[in-house]
């Protein structure tokens, strides 16, 4: 089973400092699936899961429109196939600041435009006339009297600097030093801040194992594999950190001083093709939550350790149209119908929603029988869930089929061990849901009700990823030890 490691106690403790420190994490909104939910369907799950921040790829007029009046911070986009033709043309401009912003502010919060995505990376064509684009955005913000309500920037990717490790001896891309200098030239003039795709997936992959997989999910590391930048002795606890610090010390390079870094984009898929082995539920849950955890605290990297590290992770849904390996389309944190995708939150409350107990664990609609036999036998046997209900018989007994045996058994075992890392996963095989499946005289735990219509069935929703983990697997009493540990600390 995957460890939570007190998720849910953890966030709501960070998310109240965060409140003074001003971190936060955000989320990336991509629209490239085939069952995308309409917009205000998108806007219900983002409040319902409480979501502050979120991050567009392009300016949808439906999204932003149901984006008004919820006061979540937006961050638009100017795409990549735009910004030839806005930095060629301040009337082109200035007639789209005028249709995705202007016509929307205050109503909806639109903070902040990222004009395309990695432009110098993706699009080198149109390196020349990216600062251009950034200037003609800016100067119609001006006009507009918007400004300084919504700031001007450009993601860069991490591909830009050949060797992020060590982060004291990072430099970016000679090549492209021309225009990024511009680039960091003009956020430092518009009090702007420079945004930053940095995907430890990814640097764990190309690493080829030089740096071992607890660095890249920000997992505890032994003393013999702590990681050191040899010429400041910084230790980094986090590929992440060692990320946003190499950026930090590729603009020193270039002689500009400090402009606070926001990652626009990272994240870790839960789902890949043979060759992609890392891309797995687990480590995604893991890297997702410890992000959390770490960019809540309100610190900065190493070298910066008073800016706070924002970031939005890459992403809400699962953009199944996407072309490339199945890890493309498998970095979504929820389903289109706003269910987890593994256990996640964003928001303080959120895993406490149901009297505290974060919910109730069903089995999943769909799910394998014979697998959901397993997560049965193994929650009766060593998980200790008091099954005596589903026996023939007693209350729960009805319906008999193994799906809804199974989810009294998951949810009385979930009930009683998620104060210790108890999780809700049973191989894949089940999920967290906020809907009562008491029935009448049988009773889940943690139900406040004692008769309730309705038959048990498992919550609605597309069948979740598959699982390998144990069920049985809880973490070890260190783990909850160093977690108390961080909470004093911060």
């Amino acid at each position: 089973m995957r460890r939570e490691l007190l998720f849910g106690y953890l966030l709501l403790m960070f998310g109240s400092c965060s409140v003074a420190l001003g971190a936060y994490v955000g989320i990336n909104i991509g629209t490239d699936l085939l069952n995308l939910p309409s917009p205000e369907q998108v806007v219900a799950i983002l409040r319902s899961h409480q979501i502050t921040n979120v991050r567009l790829f392009d300016a949808d007029n439906h999204l932003l429109s149901a984006l008004s009046d919820t006061e979540i911070e937006v961050m638009v986009s100017v795409t990549n196939e735009e910004v030839l033709r806005i930095g060629q043309s301040p009337a082109a401009a200035a007639a789209w600041v005028n249709k995705n912003i202007a016509a929307f502010v205050p109503s909806t919060n639109i903070t902040a435009i990222a004009v395309g995505s990695e432009v110098l990376s993706t699009i080198p064509h149109a390196g020349p006339v990216l600062v251009p684009a950034m200037k003609n955005l800016h100067k119609s913000l001006v006009s507009s009297n918007l400004n300084s309500q919504v700031k001007v920037s450009t993601p860069f990717s991490m591909d830009l600097i050949p060797k992020p490790f060590p982060p004291s001896d990072s430099t970016f891309n000679s090549s492209w030093d021309s225009i990024i200098s511009e680039v960091l030239q003009f956020l430092k003039s518009t009090n702007s801040f420079f945004m930053l795709n940095a995907y430890s997936y990814y640097g764990y992959v190309q690493s080829n194992g030089i740096f071992p997989i607890e660095y890249a999910l920000f997992q505890p590391l032994p003393p013999v594999k702590q990681i050191v930048d040899p010429n400041t002795l910084f230790h980094y606890d986090s590929m992440f950190d060692s990320m946003v610090d190499a950026t930090y010390n590729s603009m020193s390079a270039l002689n500009v001083s400090v402009i606070p870094i926001i990652v626009t984009e990272t994240g870790w898929p839960w789902a890949g093709g043979a060759s992609e082995r890392d891309a797995t539920v687990e480590n995604a849950e893991t890297f997702n939550n410890n992000l959390i955890k770490r960019v809540l605290n309100g610190s900065g990297p190493p070298s910066q350790p008073a800016i706070p590290m924002n970031t939005f992770i890459y992403e809400l849904f699962n953009e199944d149209k996407k072309p490339g390996p199945l890890s493309e389309q498998s970095y979504g944190v929820y389903f289109s119908n706003g269910s987890s995708v593994y256990t996640f939150s964003l928001g303080a409350s959120d895993q406490g929603a149901v009297n505290g107990s974060g919910g109730f664990c069903v089995a999943k609609k769909g799910a394998d029988t014979g697998s959901l036999q397993d997560g049965l036998n193994w929650a009766c046997g060593p998980g200790q869930a008091n099954c005596s209900a589903i026996q023939s018989g007693q209350p729960c007994y009805m319906p008999d089929t193994i799906e809804n045996h199974a989810s009294f058994a998951y949810n009385d075992y979930y009930q009683k061990m998620r104060s210790v890392g108890g999780t809700c996963d049973f191989g894949g095989t089940a999920l967290l849901t906020t809907d009562d499946p008491s029935n009448g005289s049988c009773i889940f735990t943690g139900s406040t009700n004692s008769s309730i219509s309705g038959t048990v069935t498992p919550a609605l929703g597309p069948d979740g990823p598959p699982g390998n983990a144990s069920p049985g697997q809880l973490p070890h009493i260190s783990v909850l030890l160093m977690a108390a540990v961080v909470l004093l600390v911060v």
